[in-house]
């Protein structure tokens, strides 16, 4: 299972992650310099064994910059772990955050109010108000709100508490399953090679198996797995891993983040994806076939236009959509996508994939020379190519 972070900048998830596990996930010189979260850091967080045992925590940034960032990190997550500070309560990238955790159909999460040493309990009570009014709409409407502060070590053990019964309560995601991962880092190690880690989004993988890379679709040879740095010989569905590759066209170069790994040699990447699309309430644009948006599936972020029948996709609409992208992605049916838009970007909406390689727009394609019977036989044959 993994622990995603949401919540402001300076609202304190690396803290209360440090807290909660003992570990420091800021590795960058930048990061400490600046007493920011960049990049995306990783940390195992114990659980007592009726909550599951070891997880992982994924702690994103909060900074409106690095909502891309977050965006990666929020993808396979199972529980949010939505960070507000107390002494400054509901700030706008806490907003952005819920909207972004709705859209992606994050399946439980905890509220931590941190910092709640700097102000007394009426204040405290007043924060709990207004974050439960924000919540009311969203996937964490009924979330538990637990008062923390990772500096005395106050409310940590209730918030690992809470973590853990949501842990229990969620069903364990079905392993049999063709194995699909999303890369958000990709480096290179002495003795190891080239290293692709991410979070496991469906099914398993053993050691000396194969997998394929995409873009591309390279065949690649499995030379080593690790969960949390110890090296293990399979990996699943849930988990966070990394993945030691060997064979042509592995060169770190030729992975990065937005990459995926997968089993199987029936993956098809498409530049067009049909899906049911919507825009948050507040969203500050509609959308017309003109309009260019920001598709991020998984760990990647490509360019889109979304073109609706009967007009534009105005804010509050939901709508089934044809989405042309900039560039070739791997998805499939029920994958969930977050959109965003405007200067600065800013999440307007997202949606849930109907068809990942949809048919092309036939009529456009067939010479008018061509008979009615004929079109009618080309386009049964068309239809079947494509199970429709």
């Amino acid at each position: 299972m993994i622990i995603g972070t949401a919540g402001h900048i300076d609202h304190g998830k690396t803290a209360l992650v440090r807290a909660l596990t003992g570990v420091d996930t800021t590795h960058l010189p930048e990061e400490r310099r600046r007493g920011i979260t960049i990049e995306l850091g990783f940390a195992p967080l114990t659980l007592d064994t009726a909550g599951g045992g070891i997880v992982g925590v994924v702690d994103v940034p909060g900074h409106e910059s690095f909502v891309r960032t977050m965006l990666a990190g929020a993808t396979g997550i199972d529980v949010a772990l939505l960070v507000v500070a107390a002494d400054e309560g509901v700030m706008p990238q806490t907003r952005e955050h819920v909207a972004i955790l709705t859209l992606l159909g994050i399946r439980g999460g905890v509220v931590a109010l941190t910092k709640c040493d700097l102000v007394d309990s009426e204040w405290i009570a007043l924060v709990r108000e207004d974050v439960r009014e924000l919540l009311r709409q969203s996937v964490l409407a009924d979330a538990p709100i637990v008062p923390v502060s990772a500096r005395t070590g106050d409310g940590v053990a209730a918030v690992r508490a809470a973590i853990a019964a949501i842990a229990r309560a969620l069903p364990v995601r079905a392993a049999d399953d063709l194995f699909r991962m999303p890369v958000d880092r990709a480096f290179t190690r002495h003795g190891t090679g080239t290293v692709a880690t991410g979070t496991v989004w469906s099914g398993a993988l053993e050691r000396d198996h194969s997998v394929r890379i995409f873009p591309g679709g390279r065949l690649a040879r499995v030379r080593g797995l690790q969960v949390h740095g110890r090296a293990v010989d399979r990996v699943a569905v849930g988990m966070r891993a990394a993945v030691a590759l060997g064979g042509p066209g592995t060169d770190v170069g030729d992975l990065a983040r937005g990459g995926t790994l997968v089993t199987g040699d029936d993956w098809l990447e498409s530049r067009t994806l049909r899906a049911d699309v919507a825009l948050l309430p507040d969203a500050i644009t509609s959308l017309s076939a003109r309009t260019r948006v920001r598709l991020h599936l998984g760990t990647a972020d490509v360019g889109a236009r979304v073109v609706t029948a009967g007009g534009r996709l105005e804010p509050g609409m939901t709508k089934p959509a044809r989405i042309a992208l900039d560039a070739a992605l791997l998805s499939r049916a029920g994958d969930r996508f977050v959109l965003r838009g405007g200067s600065p970007p800013v999440t307007i909406g997202g949606g849930v994939v109907s068809d990942p390689m949809p048919p092309g727009r036939r009529a456009r394609l067939w010479p008018m020379r061509l008979s009615a019977p004929d079109r009618l036989r080309l386009a049964l044959l068309d239809g079947g190519a494509h199970g429709v």
